[in-house]
């Protein structure tokens, strides 16, 4: 995938956009309720490992087309095989989607529009920030139909109160937007002629900051977060000096005592 600005390719599943330092990964399957299939998940993958090794971009969001962001898995792909290792091989595709975001260098915001579902709701809960229009809708609904959203629950249990998110997966309830946005779920709830506005606004700011400093921070964040006390510390030291020793940490300081605007790598 080539970064060259305004580039837009036209994907039947997944449309992606580059423009100004932000991609724009745009879920292509209204009449599916953007439902996760095998091949949704194979352009997402392929997207995020070009973007992983695209220094230009800086900043990503991931939208969708129609009246969902995402309702999960596809059902009717799901049930296509009674077989554990097609199973396997799905379930597992997905997983190693949702870790990449976190891997990725590049922040990545989610804009939800109506529903999220099930993996969909997984999929707000991967990226690392997250706006939804006033009428959008979480669930990890998979209880409803004899399923624990297992996997979900890794992104909500890691971004929710641990008893809202068990709340959510044995019930299988929606909540709302600004619920959604009280439990951590998302960060901020907009009308919804402004979704896609903030969001460009949102990324706008980050795509402004040292990607250096972005790509170096996102990773000890995540890295942190399972470590204990002592250890954290050791990795975030390790990291603030890797980081105070570059050129953008160095242009960054010097542009503040000079009053000026920092020029980044």
């Amino acid at each position: 995938m080539s970064a060259n600005v305004n580039e837009i390719i036209n994907d039947e599943i997944l449309l992606i956009e580059i423009d100004a330092g932000i991609a724009r990964l745009t879920l292509n399957r209204p009449k599916q309720y953007n439902a996760l299939s095998g091949d949704m998940l194979t352009a997402l993958q392929n997207a995020i490992d070009n973007i992983a090794q695209d220094k230009s971009v800086r900043v990503v969001i991931i939208a969708a087309n129609g009246k969902a962001f995402c309702a999960g898995h596809d059902l009717k792909e799901v049930r296509s095989s009674d077989d554990p290792e097609f199973h396997k091989v799905l379930f597992t595709q997905c997983s190693n989607f949702m870790q990449s975001i976190s891997q990725l260098p590049q922040p990545v915001i989610a804009e939800v529009n109506g529903i999220a579902t099930a993996a969909g709701c997984q999929l707000v809960a991967a990226c690392d920030l997250a706006l939804a229009e006033e009428g959008a809708r979480f669930a990890v609904s998979g209880i409803n139909v004899g399923l624990f959203c297992s996997t979900p629950a890794v992104a909500l249990s890691r971004n929710m109160h641990r008893k809202q998110a068990m709340k959510m997966l044995l019930t299988g309830e929606f909540i709302d937007a600004m619920t959604a946005q009280q439990f951590g779920l998302i960060n901020e709830v907009v009308p919804s002629d402004e979704l896609a506005v903030k969001t460009k606004e949102l990324a706008e700011i980050i795509a402004n900051k040292s990607a250096l400093a972005i790509g170096l921070g996102k990773k000890l964040f995540y890295q942190q977060l399972n470590m204990d006390l002592s250890a954290a510390y050791g990795a975030a030291n390790e990291t603030i000096v890797c980081n105070i020793d570059s050129h953008d940490a160095r242009e960054g300081i010097d542009a503040f005592i000079e009053k000026r605007k920092p020029k980044w790598n």
